[in-house]
């Protein structure tokens, strides 16, 4: 790993700060980071990695990364099992046949929403057999700001992912240590590296509303260069206040309407 001026600053310091103001990671804990293949969860394990081993976080905690063999013909899972025992560990590979449901059985019109549900309860579950208190998503800040303006202009809720959530069903803790990271550091950072990048099968990959509203907020970005920032004040500021509240009365004869 090669080692830049502002990588601090860029990614090392703000992959620290978010696993601290949301209290990620506790001492000892195994946390089961999912491996998709694409640039924002190899470069999580890169990250969290680097942190672990220089004891960033002031303690000590396990590492276990785990993807899904989603049953896509052709896919070539060896570069990312290579890389990922590069830094010393072992790539948990769980087999299924989410594209066989989704794509086939299902014949899926909007095959993401039942894809992510599929995909997330195994890996819960197989961290949750490897004994994994957390499990690690790759989701970063673009992110965050995408699933916000999707939940507002297709559902009417201001509202994005939390950076940690408990899941009851298995009992493990989901984070999101990228949370403070733009999607273009990630990407600088892949090429640097030269990080395998594992190329997506899905049929209706780039093809999503959500590409849209990545369009929508780059274009914001363009007139507003600190939005990003501005959106990180706003989700950990803001407060019930902020927000219109109906009153009990109404909300009582509106539900007898």
């Amino acid at each position: 790993m090669s080692f830049v001026k502002k990588d601090n600053q860029r990614y090392f310091n703000p992959m620290r700060r978010a696993i601290l103001n949301h209290d990620m990671i506790q001492p000892g804990d195994k946390v089961a980071i999912g491996m998709s293949g694409g640039k924002d969860s190899t470069t999580l394990l890169y990250l969290l990695d680097t942190i672990k081993k220089q004891q960033r976080l002031g303690f000590d905690f396990d590492i276990q990364p785990i993807t899904l063999d989603m049953g896509f013909a052709g896919v070539d899972l060896t570069p990312l099992q290579a890389f990922v025992e590069t830094l010393g560990y072992q790539l948990e590979v769980v087999p299924t046949n989410i594209a066989q449901v989704v794509f086939d059985i299902r014949e899926e019109r909007s095959p993401c929403s039942l894809c992510a549900k599929l995909r997330r309860g195994i890996l819960y579950r197989r961290a949750q057999e490897l004994g994994c208190q957390k499990v690690a998503l790759g989701h970063h800040l673009d992110d965050a700001i995408e699933t916000y303006f999707m939940n507002f202009l297709f559902h009417g809720q201001l509202a994005s992912f939390e950076p940690k959530s408990y899941l009851t069903k298995t009992g493990v803790t989901l984070i999101r240590p990228l949370l403070y990271i733009e999607e273009k550091e990630i990407i600088r950072y892949v090429k640097r590296e030269e990080l395998p990048v594992i190329f997506n099968p899905c049929p209706v990959d780039k093809q999503t509303k959500r590409e849209e509203i990545k369009e929508f907020v780059g274009t914001i970005a363009q007139q507003y260069p600190d939005v990003r920032e501005k959106f990180i004040m706003g989700m950990e500021q803001g407060t019930p206040d902020n927000f219109w509240q109906k009153s009990l009365v109404t909300t009582k004869a509106t539900q007898k309407n």
